[in-house]
């Protein structure tokens, strides 16, 4: 009984794979485009800002409130908290 040798697989390229990071893929007139975790994080956070920059100018909100309100949330979500900065907020 001789030894049959196991043919190696071939890495697969992470883009062919769709292990790229892919966060959801949108079609807009037909034409499809990847957007990666990355981006959509980039995105959520940039939309997140401009919300509160123009909820603070117009009033509607008092940014020393957000930042409590913020810690409360993170103190709920997170039993031991996310580590401080050096400036003492959350990253």
């Amino acid at each position: 009984m001789g030894l049959k040798r196991r043919s190696k697989k071939p890495k697969e390229d992470p883009e062919e794979s769709g292990q790229n990071g892919t966060g959801i893929v949108l079609v807009k007139d037909g034409v499809q485009r990847e957007v990666s975790v990355a981006e959509l994080a980039l995105s959520n956070t940039l939309s997140l800002e401009a919300l509160v920059r123009v909820l603070s100018r117009s009033e509607a909100i008092d940014p020393d409130e957000l930042l409590e309100e913020m810690e409360k949330v993170k103190t709920e979500r997170f039993r031991t908290g996310l580590p401080a900065g050096d400036d003492g907020t959350a990253h």
